[in-house]
């Protein structure tokens, strides 16, 4: 039996690496962190394979203060993250979201805009002529209007992102193993250690489900029902031989999105909800793109009837099936099983504030510096869910 850990953590993507490295670095904390990670190439973890989005454009105000932290972390980055003085670069591109409306989706445009603006968030509404000005390659005879993040929105290199926080919390003091946790060991109203494949045991004050689209499995380890399966996204990247400037990350009123990587494109499209069956595969379906995204993209993008689809790749959401939103904080019986789970697309842009308030309920037995008990797991239980009008 190895010594007992003070924190174990269960998944070291980029919300565990958040959260490991909150903790080192919370004024009170002095104990040991454990990270687990069974992929330590990241190869085929939630994070390396998402488009890196960032923005705040949703309409839950707690969903919107945790993406306005998230702008600001990126702001001073290398303060937060550097290690020896080295600049820490992920590669930001503030280029905007752009969500696109028709008459129907005018109201809760509006409604969103009205919370988003009360909160600080720097967005404008544009009407189709501000949209045919902006984006003169676009399409917008079918549409009513925009909502535009004008500041503080748009995507960076994910892997890097989680690699910063992982090196910056190995030169903190914390651990990461390559090995896979496989079941707990509970004692009374508290899990007591992790069992790793290996057949190690690893004592531990407090454990933290941060497994993405496993953490399901982990909770059950627990004797907990958790609403979270892994869902199945693709990401196709394409060429197009017109030139196509100043392009922000586009939502089509379809559900189809789009933005600029370099000198290609990706483009996307999250399937109806009755056919999004739990799936932890990475086969790839190419009849989805050229049936039903290609045709969207060619009639809101003209330019876009003529490209070339040059790769694509799977990754999967841990969605929350209640309302796809994160579950964060203890369990309400087993106070020293917190959850991290559930984000259903956002969590790489709600890292920062997610890995910050774990952190603080583990050191200081409350949020500090935002309150999120909202997103505690009492809602699991009593079914209120929090409407998300944005989820992409």
């Amino acid at each position: 039996m190895e010594a007992t850990r003070d924190v174990v953590i269960v998944g070291g993507g980029v919300i565990g690496s958040s959260i490991a490295y909150f903790l080192k670095a919370t004024p009170g904390f002095s104990g040991t962190v454990t990270v687990l990670e069974r992929d330590p190439s990241y190869e085929f973890g939630s994070t390396a394979r998402s488009w890196g989005g960032i923005r705040q454009q949703f309409s839950t105000p707690e969903n919107i203060l945790v993406s306005r932290f998230t702008q600001e972390f990126l702001g001073q980055i290398t303060r937060y993250l550097g290690v020896d003085d080295v600049p820490v670069d992920v590669s930001y591109h503030e280029q905007g979201y752009l969500f696109l409306a028709e008459d129907r989706h005018i109201p809760r445009l509006y409604s969103n805009n009205a919370i988003q603006r009360s909160l600080g968030v720097n967005v404008g509404l544009l009407d189709p002529d501000d949209l045919a000005r902006g984006f003169p390659w676009m399409n917008v005879a079918d549409l009513a209007g925009g909502s535009l993040g004008l500041s503080g929105e748009g995507w960076l290199d994910a892997y890097s992102l989680n690699q910063a926080f992982r090196k910056k919390a190995i030169s903190l003091g914390v651990s990461y193993l390559a090995r896979e946790a496989v079941g707990f060991e509970c004692d009374r109203n508290r899990v007591s250690a992790v069992l790793l494949d290996d057949g190690t045991r690893l004592g531990a004050g407090h454990v933290v489900n941060a497994a993405g689209p496993a953490a399901a499995i982990v909770a059950r380890w627990a004797g907990i029902d958790l609403p979270v399966r892994p869902r199945k996204r693709f990401a196709y990247s394409f060429s197009c031989r017109t030139e196509i400037t100043g392009c922000p990350l586009v939502i089509d009123p379809s559900g189809v999105h789009f933005r600029p990587e370099g000198r290609q494109f990706l483009a996307g499209c999250s399937p109806d909800p009755n056919n999004d069956p739990d799936c932890t595969d990475f086969e790839i379906d190419y009849g989805w793109f050229e049936e039903h995204i290609w045709p969207i993209l060619a009639h809101r993008v003209p330019a876009f009837e003529a490209i070339k689809l040059e790769n694509a790749w799977a990754g999967h959401y841990a969605y929350n099936t209640l309302d796809q939103n994160a579950v964060l904080g203890p369990h309400p019986e087993i106070r020293n099983f917190y959850f991290a789970n559930g984000f259903s697309g956002h969590g790489l842009q709600q890292s920062p504030a997610v890995g910050r308030a774990i952190a603080e309920l583990i050191t200081y037995g409350q949020y500090r510096s935002l309150d999120l008990s909202r997103f505690s797991f009492d809602r699991m239980v009593t079914g209120d869910a929090i409407s998300e009008h944005n989820i992409v």
